[in-house]
């Protein structure tokens, strides 16, 4: 029996490899999981902060596209860049390719895009710089990746006191919160009905997470959801002036203002452990006492195919 291997594509649609032994070590891994890599980054190409021109990132991306033995495109890094791609970006061909596109941060505005110009979904998950090429990579995220990857479904289980008891259905989106905001008023910007909006950001102060959270509602996007889902907020400092104001202060005014329920906990965002979410999926939370559960259904997987000997 032949186990037919996963092809992956490397692509740096935002920033380069801060360290450039990291894509050889995330490559290695990547093998020795049983994929076959096709490595489109070239840290020898990188321009300024990026992972290359405009024009060779795109070219990284549409070579993946193209490529016949590839099934997931994950994301060098996130950093900043993929906004300035969005315009190039053939996300028709894309969703036709069926290929899973994989990454967070930055990548929230590749997801964005390709559910707002064609449905499609895509992985918020594991990248090759900062988790398949750490130095010491945290196994649960690789885990949970190749976890949810299998399908059909996946169930993301966090234990945290101090949310709202809710039971609730609909479609999970979502990303990295500054992201999302700029994409307002966009054609990269989809109009959920019914969601489950899950969020994170870092170097973020709670007052900024409070703006954009309010932004969000004042645009008419938050009354639409079934209720919102935070990941990790960190990387902030305060200062003598917030008088109080932390993050739990402005959480409870948020609980208090805004139109959904907001649940906290979840285990996403630029920390080493964390899961992976497919960006579209039907979900169904369950949030009681103890801790929440998204379970999440009716997404694209990419299994190995057994073929003859």
């Amino acid at each position: 029996m032949i186990t037919q291997q996963i092809g992956i594509a490397i692509v740096a649609p935002a920033g380069q490899a801060l360290d450039p032994c990291a894509v050889d070590r995330g490559i290695a891994r990547l093998e020795d999981h049983g994929c076959l890599v096709h490595n489109y980054y070239d840290h020898a190409s990188i321009h300024e902060r990026f992972g290359g021109t405009d024009q060779g990132r795109l070219a990284q991306l549409q070579a993946a596209i193209a490529d016949p033995d590839v099934q997931i495109i994950m994301a060098l890094r996130g950093g900043y860049g993929t906004t300035r791609l969005l315009p190039q970006i053939d996300f028709e061909a894309l969703a036709a390719s069926g290929k899973l596109v994989v990454g967070f941060s930055d990548i929230t505005a590749i997801h964005m895009g390709l559910m707002a110009r064609t449905g499609a979904l895509s992985y918020a998950g594991p990248m090759i710089a900062g988790d398949f090429g750490a130095r010491e990579p945290v196994q649960f995220t690789l885990d949970d990746f190749w976890h949810c990857l299998q399908g059909p479904t996946h169930t993301i289980t966090e234990c945290l006191a101090g949310n709202p008891g809710i039971q609730e259905e609909g479609t999970v989106w979502g990303g990295n919160l500054a992201m999302i905001v700029s994409l307002l008023g966009t054609p990269y910007f989809p109009q959920v009905d019914s969601g489950i909006l899950y969020l994170e950001d870092i170097g973020e102060h709670p007052y900024r997470v409070e703006r954009m959270l309010l932004q969000l509602q004042h645009a008419g996007v938050l009354e639409r959801q079934r209720a919102i889902v935070l990941g990790d907020f960190s990387g902030y400092t305060l200062g003598a002036n917030d008088n109080g104001y932390d993050f739990d202060t402005m959480l409870a005014h948020l609980r208090a203002t805004l139109p959904v329920p907001v649940i906290k906990g979840l285990s996403f965002g630029h920390i080493p452990r964390r899961v992976t979410i497919p960006f579209g999926a039907q979900g169904r939370l369950l949030s009681h006492a103890e801790g929440f559960s998204l379970q999440l259904s009716d997404y694209p997987t990419v299994r190995r195919a057994a073929t003859g000997a």
